[in-house]
């Protein structure tokens, strides 16, 4: 009887922190450039992973956490769309926000996976959302120059096609603009750290899926394997760049529970 009372009660535990984990949070980073106006501040907000999960009606819960941010702009950074999961979700929350704030789009894995990620994207401009493919779109924002650079996900092109994909979205970019590089594969530090990207915004791990707590290694993440170390949060790569992982949104999509590990909107502000 009290072997049985003591797996219910770990079985309520686990049930309690599962629900607990899968409550969307706000993660805020800060960064100072020389390139920023500081009384011209630019805010960024970085939506990863979304995999169409659904946030309420209309989308509502995301969208009012989107509003309060009251960001400069929106840039989804792959796996927006799903290749399983009904795509309605993802949509209904591009009318929502591209109505609203300029949004900028690159791909990631589950795109290309659907086999339909030229109707993905060709939506995606219908919408008037800005398609990165392997070049560089420069905006003011507040006074303030910004290159957003965004490449394909190598999965259909491959790691060759990738790369070239990325040198000639630098070579368009201009030093003296903040320039921002969205690319969906946090693991290919190595390519990123050749580069002088400002910002490098990244996903696809999950956070680790169970993250273990306060040392940012996860369980497992796609690409990465087990101990995953680029899952979550702020990366120094080189004198110049910085890479941003997001947990994502992803909540249904997925077959486990997140630990330590809540779905998460980005918002990055720029001064």
């Amino acid at each position: 009887m009290k072997r049985r009372k003591l797996l219910l009660l770990i079985l309520l535990l686990i049930i309690i922190v599962s629900v607990i984990f899968e409550i969307p949070v706000t993660e805020s980073f800060d960064f100072r450039s020389d390139k920023i106006s500081d009384s011209n501040p630019v805010r960024v907000c970085f939506i990863s992973d979304f995999h169409s999960c659904y946030y309420g009606k209309d989308q509502n819960q995301l969208v009012r956490m989107v509003d309060k941010s009251n960001p400069d702009i929106v840039i989804f950074g792959g796996d927006t769309f799903d290749d399983k999961e009904n795509n309605s979700n993802t949509e209904e929350l591009i009318r929502v926000l591209a109505a609203k704030y300029p949004c900028f789009y690159s791909t990631g894995n589950h795109e290309y996976w659907s086999l339909h990620v030229n109707e993905m994207k060709a939506f995606m401009r219908e919408n008037n959302v800005t398609v990165l493919e392997g070049e560089t779109v420069t905006i003011e924002i507040n006074g303030n120059l910004i290159d957003i650079c965004g490449v394909n996900d190598p999965t259909d092109i491959g790691i060759n096609e990738w790369a070239k994909e990325l040198e000639s979205a630098y070579k368009s970019t201009d030093s003296s603009h903040y320039r921002i590089l969205v690319s969906h594969r946090p693991e290919l530090v190595d390519f990123y750290e050749k580069y002088d990207f400002d910002l490098v915004l990244s996903g696809h791990a999950h956070g680790g899926q169970w993250e273990i707590p306060f040392i940012k290694i996860g369980l497992y993440a796609p690409h990465q394997g087990l101990f995953a170390k680029y899952i979550d949060g702020e990366y120094i790569l080189n004198d110049t760049s910085t890479l941003i992982v997001s947990r994502g949104l992803a909540r249904e999509s997925i077959p486990l529970p997140r630990f330590f590990n809540s779905p998460e909107l980005v918002i990055i502000n720029l001064s």
